[in-house]
């Protein structure tokens, strides 16, 4: 059995971490010390684990709230289930990565315009470009 500082320890997270998916309830503590302490077990920790990496892949907490459900009673759920809330993340991943791929473009064009001389920055093509894209409509 773990404290929580231990817990949170073996997880690399903080106490606070804990007590949050706690209030979240993604997790529980049913057993406390004399003292009023919260004890931990490895099913606890391996819990923790879970939703630490659930986070470190960029799932919400509501996904990792159904992913944790799924796992804990696995008769009820199929494969299909986790699946879909995989390929809703890795959706939204590829999205991103698309849009960071659009803002290395113009990040280059806007570079590759500069003469990037120590001339003075009255005529700098880079704040040019930047005003001009502020006047001009979003495009979506």
């Amino acid at each position: 059995m773990y404290k929580i500082g231990q817990l949170a320890k073996l997880a690399d997270v903080t106490p606070d971490t804990i007590r949050y998916y706690e209030k979240q309830q993604m997790m529980d503590h049913e057993i406390r010390t004399e003292g009023g302490f919260r004890l931990y077990s490895d099913n606890d920790l391996q819990r923790l684990k879970f939703i630490r990496y659930g986070r470190q892949l960029g799932f919400s907490l509501e996904a990792i709230r159904e992913l944790l459900s799924i796992r804990v009673d696995p008769e009820h759920h199929t494969c299909q289930e986790s699946k879909t809330i995989v390929q809703e993340r890795l959706l939204e991943v590829e999205g991103m990565i698309a849009e960071l791929q659009h803002m290395q473009r113009s990040l280059r064009r806007l570079n590759d315009a500069c003469c990037g001389t120590a001339h003075s920055s009255v005529y700098c093509s880079i704040l040019e470009a930047l005003e001009k894209g502020a006047l001009a409509p979003a495009a979506d």
